[in-house]
Order: C-alpha cells, then sequence, then structure tokens
C-alpha cells in the first residue's frame, strides 16, 4: 500500500467546513480572534514548546479549550517550518498509521502544504502506509488546519504538515513514528484528542483531571481506552517527551458541560503544552 512514487498534484478539500466550524473566512478569523482574546497568554519562557495536545471538536464545544494551546504555539511561528499534526482515525479502520497522497489540505482560510519528504521517510516504517479514504472525510485532522493558518502560518512562510491518522497501532509504533520526524525547533508536535465521552459532568471532570494528571507526569500507563480518542497518539508522544526530557503542563480542561451543552452527557476536552 505505500505509494511513495505516486502523483503529488491533489488537495485535499475540506469535509467539515460550515459544520464544525464556520465555512466564511471572515467568521472563521473572528470566531479564532475571540476564542483567542479569551484564551491565557504564554508567559515568558526560556524553554519554547516543542508540542501541544488539543481537541477536534466543532468549534462551538473544544474552540475555547484549543485556542490555549494554540495562544501558546504562536511564539514559535516564525520558527516553525513543518507540524507532525497526527489524530485517532473517526471513520476508517484500518491497520497502522495511514498518511494521505495529497499535496496539500485545505481549509477556508488557505491550502497546507504537506510535507512530502518527511512523509516518504514515514513510509519507510512498516506499519505507515498511504490511504485516502481514511483521510477523506475526517475532521480530526482538518479542525486544527484553521488554527495552523492562523495562528502559525501569518508571521512567515506556511508551514507545512505531515498528517497523521492511528488505525489499529500500538504507541510504541507511534513513538517509532514521531522519533522519526522529531528534527529540532523547526519541528513541533500537534496531537489532536478529546478526552472522556458521554459521561456525566461530574463523573467525566474526575476522569479527565486524572488523565491530565497522567499527562504531566509523563506515564502514559495510566490513560485507559475511554480516557482519550487519541489516547495512542498521546501515550506515543508521552514516551518521546520522556526520552527527551520535556515537560508537561496543562493549560486548560474542560467539557462540553462548560462550553455549549447540558450536563448529562458530556465530551472532555483539554489543552496540554510540552517544552
Amino acid at each position: 500500500m505505500n505509494q511513495a512514487g505516486a502523483t503529488r498534484s491533489k488537495v485535499r478539500p475540506p469535509a467539515v467546513a460550515g459544520r464544525f466550524y464556520p465555512d466564511d473566512p471572515s467568521a472563521l478569523r473572528g470566531l479564532l480572534e475571540k476564542y483567542l482574546r479569551a484564551a491565557s497568554s504564554p508567559e515568558p519562557s526560556d524553554k519554547l514548546p516543542k508540542a501541544a495536545i488539543a481537541p477536534h471538536a466543532g468549534y462551538p464545544y473544544s474552540g475555547p479549550i484549543a485556542a490555549f494551546a494554540y495562544s501558546h504555539l504562536r511564539p514559535i511561528a516564525k520558527r516553525t517550518r513543518r507540524i507532525v499534526l497526527i489524530s485517532p482515525a473517526h471513520y476508517v479502520a484500518f491497520p497502522g498509521m495511514a498518511v494521505s497522497s495529497a499535496s496539500a489540505f485545505a481549509c477556508p482560510l488557505g491550502e497546507v502544504p504537506v510535507d512530502r519528504q518527511a512523509t516518504d521517510r514515514l513510509l519507510e516504517l512498516p506499519t505507515v502506509h498511504v490511504h485516502d479514504p481514511a483521510h477523506e472525510p475526517e475532521h480530526g485532522l482538518e479542525v486544527h488546519l484553521p488554527w495552523i493558518v492562523h495562528c502559525l502560518g501569518s508571521a512567515g512562510p506556511m508551514p507545512a504538515i505531515v498528517p497523521i491518522l492511528c488505525g489499529q497501532t500500538e504507541a510504541s509504533h507511534v513513538a517509532q513514528a514521531l522519533l522519526s520526524l522529531w528534527g529540532g525547533e523547526e519541528t513541533a508536535i500537534i496531537v489532536s484528542s478529546d478526552l472522556s465521552h458521554y459521561l456525566q459532568y461530574d463523573q467525566a471532570k474526575e476522569l479527565d483531571t486524572a488523565t491530565s494528571a497522567a499527562i504531566e507526569a509523563l506515564e502514559p500507563h495510566r490513560i485507559g481506552p475511554d480516557q482519550a480518542c487519541g489516547r495512542l497518539a498521546i501515550q506515543g508522544l508521552l514516551l518521546l517527551a520522556a526520552q527527551h526530557s520535556l515537560t508537561a503542563r496543562t493549560l486548560d480542561q474542560r467539557s462540553s458541560g462548560d462550553t455549549a451543552e447540558p450536563r448529562q452527557q458530556v465530551v472532555g476536552y483539554g489543552a496540554y503544552l510540552f517544552a
């Protein structure tokens, strides 16, 4: 299934614009700025961010939380040339991890180029293959594109992305893939994940708080399947964060019960920074 030599002139079009987030560019930028103004500004630090975890639900639900992650990534915009963007696959089942054959991913704010050289490097791993049908309907990566364009692409050249979907794989395989693209200051990693799903508000808060503690402690074994849909990607990042002596901190942790929904069945969201 590896297609490193495939034609690469196609653009992956938006699949959830107008549903998960506004499809009008002006309205979209206005909404992003609204969320960013409400998020905390980063404090001066000698350690610049290397990675972040941010949610991927519709903006009315998770946008206020994602804004915390991207407000803290803004300071690295000028030096960031590549973003490894990894999400669980929500619509198509497959073994391993899936990359795309597209040359760019589009959103209402513009096109984000795909780093084909980095993608080819991933395809050398036996657990990674091209699987466009998994990417076509997927929102887990797409909802981050407007944030990337607005926060990381406005201070200089648009950074290229390496879009990865996790299927039936293992955290160690995710870590191996991320390590192959770890790079230096030019590379940032964004893990797309929500937290608990469809629990009562207080139950969700308790479980999500435990997940946040595990992330801050860099202890992937403490995160179970019911704690985060992007569990494998989070665990892979935590394995590497420990190896590279990064520290993790929780920027925001809330749920749909706080942002947009009744509290009988909520979805949890968290924003985390690694530096």
